[in-house]
């Protein structure tokens, strides 16, 4: 049994922004906006947090529909989970929200630096299928290309 069992998963909400918007700036060397996040629940992206038992944030992630496919915009699980099943977890919702939403495919971007990310992604069977060249902000003013990576379903 992994630690994702013990997990609830629920649409986010405005209330979760702020610790959304935490979980990301300890994850990620250049994260979201707190504005991205309001954005995106304004826009109506199919987003969602996975709160532990005692409601601390263990993880979430935003989906954007576009007609076949699926779009992950953002995932992320809290660092002290990392390793226990429950990046593998979001990523069977991520799976079966576009399911539900008749998608044949998800497509996500992600950095070439980001080794742990790359493994779990092609571990599960998304495919590299192309790159973005200078995608994201990156150190000092430069650019990183983003990997785009997508998973039939």
């Amino acid at each position: 049994m992994n630690d994702a069992t013990r997990l609830e998963l629920r649409p986010m909400v405005v209330g979760d922004v702020d610790a959304v918007h935490a979980l990301e700036c300890s994850v990620f060397p250049h994260p979201w906006s707190h504005a991205n996040f309001m954005d995106s629940l304004a826009s109506g992206y199919d987003a969602w947090v996975l709160r532990g038992p005692e409601g601390a944030l263990a993880g979430y992630f935003l989906l954007m529909y576009a007609v076949d496919e699926a779009h992950l915009l953002d995932v992320a699980v809290a660092a002290p989970l990392h390793g226990r099943g429950v990046g593998r977890y979001l990523l069977d919702r991520i799976a079966s929200r576009a399911r539900a939403e008749r998608m044949e495919s998800v497509l996500l971007e992600v950095r070439p630096s980001n080794a742990r990310a790359l493994q779990v992604y092609r571990r599960y069977g998304y495919a590299e299928i192309g790159r973005r060249k200078g995608y994201y902000p990156a150190h000092e003013g430069r650019r990183e290309d983003a990997i785009v990576m997508r998973y039939m379903l």
